[in-house]
């Protein structure tokens, strides 16, 4: 691998671990780059150009293994009836749950998606595009057709708080195993096993989708 490859793999290395950190619009390129071992300030404009293109290279590290386990869970979720959730949010889960147990680079990929995600309108043009390349708008897609009926407000608030609920759960499971391993023994509270997690993730998951709307005129 040629210097520069090597120079910007270890910068898209630490901007994966202080964007998780610190957060997408607040973490610092000076860290980045001090991070990455590189004594040029500039090394981020020289290698990437700008700050959104380090962040799309950041996003593309895993971006084709999301997109292709996803496009094979939510091929078979089409195949399902038109109410059952479960198979559509599996094809968020399941893959969110594999990434994260490839290591601490795959938990962080998480922490950065649940923050775009969010965030998604005031994206940068190309940074949307990368994230949408993840394959999950189509099984975010499939996922709003088969909800129950909700004014467009809350309907957009439940997927956004699904989308959170599952991506920082999947990457606290993460954490946790990951601790257990370096400390020995049991850190904190057992976690399940993998298919359990993904079952009972998925079964919350679907009971937030469809849990009846509140009546904000109703007295609690």
């Amino acid at each position: 691998m040629a210097a520069a490859d090597r120079t910007r793999l270890r910068l898209v290395e630490a901007a994966t671990e202080v964007l998780a950190e610190d957060g997408v619009f607040a973490a610092s390129l000076v860290e980045i780059t001090r991070r990455a071992g590189q004594r040029n300030r500039g090394a981020v404009h020289y290698h990437f150009g700008t700050r959104e293109q380090l962040l799309v290279a950041v996003l593309h590290q895993h971006a084709p293994f999301l997109a292709a386990r996803e496009g094979e869970l939510l091929a078979a979720a089409r195949e399902t009836p038109s109410d059952d959730l479960a198979s559509v949010l599996e094809a968020i889960v399941r893959p969110a749950v594999e990434l994260a147990e490839t290591g601490p680079s795959g938990r962080q990929y998480l922490v950065i998606v649940g923050q775009l995600v969010e965030e998604f309108d005031r994206l940068d043009e190309a940074v949307a595009a990368e994230l949408t390349a993840t394959g999950g708008y189509d099984v975010y897609a499939l996922l709003a057709e088969r909800m129950p009926p909700l004014d467009e407000a809350l309907h957009n608030e439940r997927l956004a708080l699904i989308t959170g609920f599952i991506l920082r759960s999947v990457a606290d499971r993460a954490r946790a195993v990951e601790r257990t391993l370096v400390e020995g023994g049991v850190a904190g509270r057992a976690q399940l096993p993998t298919e359990r997690f993904v079952r009972n993730l998925v079964t919350m998951a679907a009971g937030m989708a469809v849990a009846p709307p509140i009546d904000v005129n109703t007295p609690s």
